[in-house]
């Protein structure tokens, strides 16, 4: 995307978020941010990888138990999905929810969702789609778009997993004030072995490196900056008391990068932290969920007990 297809109102937001992330003791940027056009189909391309178990487990979980989901409440009406994921998921309950009457897939990158909105209208004429360009991390209130219908979230590939904690609990608090009385059908990453785990974010093919400083370019391009990429280099590291991988970009050097007329300093070692991806066990999940204002109907996970689908109704 170039700089002058994006809404002035969102490099103001990326500018703030990028800087403001930057200048911090422990730099980190949001991993909302990773998600541009070249981000999305990146990190398409990292759902095909062998060592990538998540949507592939994924997948198979939600096609032994489409004919369960079909019996929930929102399934003959609204389907609203967090976030663009895998169209493989959502064709798969598109293709279960035979009674559905709206899709709303709700996204932040503008051109992703409108590809995929366009593709599902094709797929599914019957079907009203209605695409929300929004940052759903941010509270949106009731959306007033949605008609008189039961409603289903859909928040497929783990995506619970890159908040903290505690903006877990909110962004499900969120969901449940937008859009009261929905049922809810969410996957997530559970504890696993650390090589399993660490191949998954740091991939041979170097696939997943180059999502990660995709973002550094996409700083360059929206807001004038200049990093070097080769002074930067992929790092995915196991924090354990956390239950989570992070990943990271390291400075290879001592330097200084230019970001919208700022200086911002490097220091050799030190980190721009890129995202958090926690794996959770059922009990960590429910305590979540139950912050929140959610209570877990019942959970299905793979032979392996690599992954798990959890359904959930507000309380």
């Amino acid at each position: 995307m170039t700089k002058h297809a994006i809404p002035d109102e969102q490099v103001q937001i990326f500018r703030k978020d990028i800087l403001d992330g930057l200048t911090r003791a422990r730099k980190t940027i949001s991993s909302k941010w990773l998600y541009d056009d070249v981000g999305s189909h990146l990190f398409e391309a990292i759902t095909e990888l062998d060592a990538y178990y998540p949507t592939r487990t994924e997948l198979e979980i939600l096609k032994k138990n489409a004919a369960k989901y079909r019996r929930l409440p929102g399934a003959r009406g609204a389907m609203v999905e967090l976030g663009s994921g895998s169209s493989r998921k959502t064709d798969l309950l598109l293709d279960a929810f035979q009674d559905l009457s709206v899709y709303m897939p709700i996204d932040i990158s503008a051109n992703h969702l409108k590809a995929a909105a366009e593709r599902v209208r094709r797929a599914y004429p019957s079907l009203a789609v209605i695409p929300v360009a929004a940052d759903f991390t941010q509270p949106f209130g009731k959306l007033p778009l949605l008609p008189e219908l039961p409603v289903l979230v859909f928040f497929p590939g783990s995506t619970i997993g890159n908040f903290e904690t505690a903006e877990a609990a909110r962004l499900l608090r969120n969901i449940r004030e937008a859009m009261p009385g929905a049922t809810l059908i969410a996957g997530v990453d559970r504890p696993k072995a650390e090589d399993v785990l660490l191949e998954a974010y740091d991939d041979p093919a170097g696939i997943t490196a180059a999502f990660n400083q995709n973002l550094l370019q996409r700083i360059n391009r929206e807001l004038d900056a200049d990093f070097d990429l080769a002074a930067f280099t992929h790092k995915a590291v196991w924090n354990a008391p956390e239950s989570r991988v992070e990943m990271h970009l390291e400075s290879l050097k001592t330097h200084t990068v230019t970001i919208a007329g700022e200086d911002i300093s490097f220091a050799r070692g030190e980190t721009i932290h890129t995202e958090n991806s926690h794996k959770y066990s059922l009990e960590a999940f429910s305590a979540i969920a139950g912050q929140g204002g959610w209570r877990i109907l019942d959970a299905d996970t793979d032979p392996d007990g690599l992954f798990a689908v959890y359904m959930l109704q507000t309380c």
